[in-house]
C-alpha cells in the first residue's frame, strides 16, 4: 500500500472539526511535505513523528528515498497545534505497509515526543463529543486525557502511553524474526466510564463568617435563586469581597450538560485542573486585566474571563477601575448570554451565561457618604468615577446592594457554628425547582427567572391590580427604563419563589423595588 487515510480532529474556537489525514508515498528523492494550511506546529510534526517512528522500532521516513505527502482535509481550514502527530505517524506506517489495520470509525489524537511518548493535549472533551456525534466508535489519545474523554458515552476510549502501544494494539499481525506470522495479543485496556463525584466542595468562606450585612446576604440569596446580576457598593473593608466569595456556595450543582459545557471551555483554554468542572466556576480577574484577557480574542480568538465564567460567577472587584471598554463590553453577555469577538479572520461567538457580581466603592478614596470620614476626592474625579458605569450597564444589573460600615461591637460577636450558607442554599434550590416546574408547565426554554424575555412576563408572570399599581407608580417616580421595569418583575417573582408563593404579592414587589440604585449616577 502506498496510500492511507486515517482520522483526527482539532478544536476550532469552542467547537471541534474532524480532519482527514491522507498519506501518499511514491518513489523518488526523499521529500516530506504537509499540505492543507498547516501552521508551524503542524509542519514540525514531520520531525517529531519521524523520530517517534524510529524510536518505536520502525525505519524512519527520513532514511528512505521516497516522496511523502501528507494532506490534511478539508484543505481550506487552518490546521493548528500538535494534535495530529499520532494520526500522521499511523497514517505513514499504514501507507508504508509497516502495519496493517482498518482505520474506519477510529480517531487518533495526541502529540508525540521524540521517543514516541504521547503528550497531553488541550480540548479533549469537545473533540471526543464531536467524534461520537459523527459516528466514530473508537478513539485513541494520551493516557492523561483518557479520563476526561471517558465522560462521553457511546464511544470506546483507549488511553495510550506511547506510539508503540497503539501500533501493537492495532496491528492485525506481526512478523517475528523467524518469519512465522502470529496474531497480535497486546491490547490497550478500555478506559472505564468516568464516574462523577458529586461531593459538595467545602468553601473557605461561609456567610456566617461575615458579621452583620444581613441586607446584603438577603440580596445575594435572591440573586442566586433567580440568576440575577448584582452590584455591591459601600466603603472599603465592609465585606464585599468576602460576600462575593461566599456566594458560590449558594449555587446549585451544575447539570451534566452544564458540566460538559464548562469543562469544554476550560479544556480548550488549557486551564482544566481536574477531569471535570463540577462546581460553578468563579472567575475574579484583577481590574488591571487587559480587554482581550477578559473579553477574549487574539489572532486566533480564545475565550476570555467572561467565557471562563460560563455557568458560574464573574466577580469584578473595584468595578469602576476596570477599563471603560471592558465595562461596556458586558452589555452583550449580560443581555444575550453570549459574547462576539470580531477579528480580521472572522467573528467568534463564545457562550457567556454567568452571574455578574460587581463590587465598588462610592468614590476613588472610598469615603464618600461615610459618616465620620471626609471624602478627599475632587468633584470632577468623583463625577468621572461614577460616570464610568454607563446607564445601559446600570439597567442590566438587577440588584444594587448597599454594604455599609459594620458596627465595631458586632465584629467581636461569636460566629454561629451552624453553616448559614447551607441553609440559604437549600432555599435557593427549592426556589429554582419552582421555576423549572413553572417553565416546564408553559413549555418555555429556560430554567431561571433572569432568562425570561420581556414578552414572556405578561403571559406567564401575571400581576394583580394592586401589585401592578405599586410597580407603575414607582416606575414613574424612579423614571425606570423598560428594561429596568421588566427586571423588577423578575426579581419580585424570584422573591415570591423563595417564599413559596404562587403569586407575586405587594411585599414582594416592594422588596424588589428597593434594589434599584438609590442615585441615578451609581
Amino acid at each position: 500500500m502506498s496510500f492511507s487515510k486515517v482520522y483526527s480532529a482539532q478544536s476550532s474556537l469552542l467547537k471541534a472539526q474532524i480532519i482527514d489525514i491522507e498519506v501518499d508515498l511514491s518513489k523518488g528523492l526523499h521529500s516530506f511535505s504537509i499540505v492543507g494550511l498547516p501552521d508551524k506546529a503542524v509542519e514540525e510534526a514531520r520531525d517529531r513523528m519521524s523520530a517517534a517512528i524510529k524510536n518505536s522500532g520502525f525505519k524512519s521516513p527520513k532514511s528512505k528515498n521516497q516522496k511523502v505527502i501528507v494532506s490534511l482535509a478539508p484543505a481550506d481550514v487552518k490546521k493548528e497545534g500538535p494534535v495530529f502527530d499520532v494520526a500522521i505517524a499511523l497514517g505513514y506506517l499504514l501507507a508504508a505497509d509497516d502495519i496493517r489495520f482498518d482505520p474506519k470509525d477510529k480517531m487518533f489524537l495526541g502529540e508525540l515526543s521524540l521517543d514516541g511518548e504521547l503528550r497531553k493535549i488541550n480540548g479533549t472533551l469537545p473533540l471526543v463529543r464531536e467524534a461520537q456525534k459523527k459516528g466514530f466508535t473508537e478513539i485513541f489519545l494520551p493516557k492523561e486525557n483518557a479520563e476526561e474523554g471517558a465522560l462521553i458515552e457511546g464511544i470506546t476510549i483507549y488511553g495510550a502511553k506511547n506510539l508503540k502501544e497503539i501500533v501493537e494494539h492495532l496491528n492485525e499481525k506481526k512478523e517475528p524474526s523467524d518469519g512465522k506470522v502470529e496474531e497480535n495479543i497486546f491490547k490497550i485496556n478500555i478506559q472505564p466510564k468516568t464516574i462523577i463525584n458529586h461531593d459538595r466542595k467545602i468553601y473557605e468562606i461561609d456567610f456566617a463568617d461575615v458579621q452583620g450585612q444581613e441586607g446584603a446576604k438577603r440580596g445575594l440569596e435572591i440573586a442566586a435563586a433567580g440568576g440575577h446580576n448584582v452590584a455591591m457598593y459601600g466603603p472599603p473593608g465592609t465585606g464585599k469581597t468576602m460576600l462575593a466569595k461566599a456566594f458560590c456556595g449558594l449555587l446549585p450543582e451544575l447539570s451534566f450538560e452544564e458540566m460538559l459545557e464548562a469543562t469544554s471551555i476550560h479544556s480548550v483554554a488549557g486551564l482544566l485542573k481536574d477531569t471535570l468542572v463540577i462546581e460553578p466556576p468563579f472567575r475574579s480577574p484583577h481590574h488591571t486585566s487587559s480587554y482581550v484577557s477578559l473579553v477574549g480574542g487574539g489572532a486566533i480568538p480564545k475565550p476570555g474571563e467572561i467565557t471562563l465564567a460560563h455557568r458560574g460567577v464573574l466577580f469584578l472587584d473595584e468595578f469602576p477601575e476596570f477599563d471603560r471598554r471592558v465595562i461596556d463590553s458586558l452589555r452583550q453577555p449580560l443581555e444575550d448570554k453570549i459574547i462576539s469577538v470580531s477579528r480580521a479572520r472572522g467573528t467568534a461567538h463564545f457562550p457567556a451565561h454567568f452571574i455578574l457580581i460587581a463590587a465598588m466603592n462610592p468614590c476613588p478614596c472610598g469615603n464618600f457618604g461615610t459618616v465620620g470620614k471626609e471624602c478627599s476626592c475632587s468633584p470632577i474625579n468623583l463625577q468621572r468615577y461614577q460616570r464610568k458605569i454607563s446607564g445601559p450597564i446600570v439597567d442590566r444589573i438587577d440588584l444594587w446592594i448597599e454594604v455599609s460600615k459594620v458596627d465595631h461591637k458586632k465584629l467581636t460577636d461569636k460566629v454561629d457554628k451552624e453553616k448559614m450558607t447551607e441553609k440559604l442554599r437549600e432555599r435557593v434550590v427549592r426556589a429554582r425547582e419552582m421555576q423549572k416546574d413553572r417553565f416546564k408547565k408553559y413549555n418555555l426554554p429556560m430554567s431561571i427567572n433572569s432568562e425570561l424575555r420581556g414578552k414572556d412576563l405578561s403571559l406567564y408572570i401575571p400581576l394583580d391590580d394592586e401589585v401592578k399599581s405599586i410597580l407603575d407608580t414607582s416606575a414613574t417616580k424612579l423614571d425606570l427604563s423598560a428594561r429596568a421595569y421588566h427586571r423588577i418583575i423578575k426579581i419580585a417573582r424570584t422573591i415570591a419563589d423563595l417564599e413559596r408563593s404562587e403569586n407575586i404579592l405587594s411585599n414582594h414587589m416592594l422588596e424588589a423595588l428597593q434594589y434599584r440604585p438609590k442615585r441615578q449616577e451609581m
